[in-house]
């Protein structure tokens, strides 16, 4: 199927690298208009240079409501109504539960969970004010993970606010569901990017990989079709969903 987003706006957070870089990739082709978040601001500026006209670059620290608040200013001035957000900024501090400083459980919960909470609700605020309601047309999309639902070492914080993810994706569905805007949340599995390269470089990486029913990580692209059916006028009667996208790995 075909998705088009020609006509809409889409703010990504974490849009630097990664799966959030692709999904700025896969709107552009698809389109849409996009707006690229990072406190990276070089990096988002290189791949809007990349991407052309239809990409602005904004700086964006998830974690200060002012930089959020502003971030939807430029967007809004550059473009007009921003009418998808896509929460994927996040980071994990690895370690045993005994043993990680509570600095870093604090930056991954105010980076995952609360970062995410402050970007879907300025642009609830901002769609809500330009007439959602009447158009139908506010889509949120939260970015979570399979760690959700899944018991493993080494990461209890980052896959608790994941959990926690899923559920406010619930939750603000509810809330907006009567003001045009959907909310889903998309959790994938692990998918090679430049924060777990080394990682699954490693032996013990590959390990893992080969302990996978499909003995592979997903596609870095993986995500784009979801995303964008969930962006688009297609995905109307869809929301306070989640979607599973880890080519069964946590099955």
């Amino acid at each position: 199927m075909q998705i088009s987003l020609k006509g809409r706006t889409t703010l990504v957070a974490g849009a630097s690298s990664g799966i959030g870089a692709g999904f700025a990739r896969a709107i552009a082709a698809a389109g849409g208009q996009v707006v690229l978040g990072a406190r990276r601001r070089d990096r988002t500026q290189a791949l809007a240079e990349e991407i052309g006209g239809r990409a602005l670059a904004v700086a964006l620290d998830v974690t200060d409501e002012g930089s959020v608040m502003a971030a939807f200013d430029a967007a809004e001035a550059h473009f007009g109504t921003v009418h998808g957000i896509v929460a994927n900024a996040g980071i994990g501090t690895g370690g045993r539960s005994t043993d990680v400083a509570a600095q870093g459980l604090a930056l991954v919960l105010d980076t995952n969970l609360l970062g995410s909470y402050l970007v879907a609700r300025e642009g609830a605020r901002r769609l809500m004010a330009a007439g959602s309601r009447e158009r139908g047309d506010g889509r949120v999309v939260l970015i979570g993970s399979i760690t959700a639902h899944q018991n493993g070492t080494g990461d209890a914080m980052y896959a608790a606010t994941k959990a926690g993810l899923a559920h406010l994706g619930r939750q603000l569905a509810r809330e907006w569901i009567r003001q045009g805007i959907n909310v889903n949340t998309l959790q994938p599995g692990w998918i090679p990017s430049e924060i777990n390269a080394a990682w699954f470089a490693s032996e013990r990486g590959r390990a893992d990989i080969a302990g996978l029913h499909r003995r592979r990580l997903l596609d870095a692209d993986a995500l784009d079709p979801m995303l964008l059916y969930l962006l688009s006028d297609a995905s109307a009667q869809v929301t306070g969903a989640t979607f599973t996208i880890d080519d069964g790995q946590s099955l």
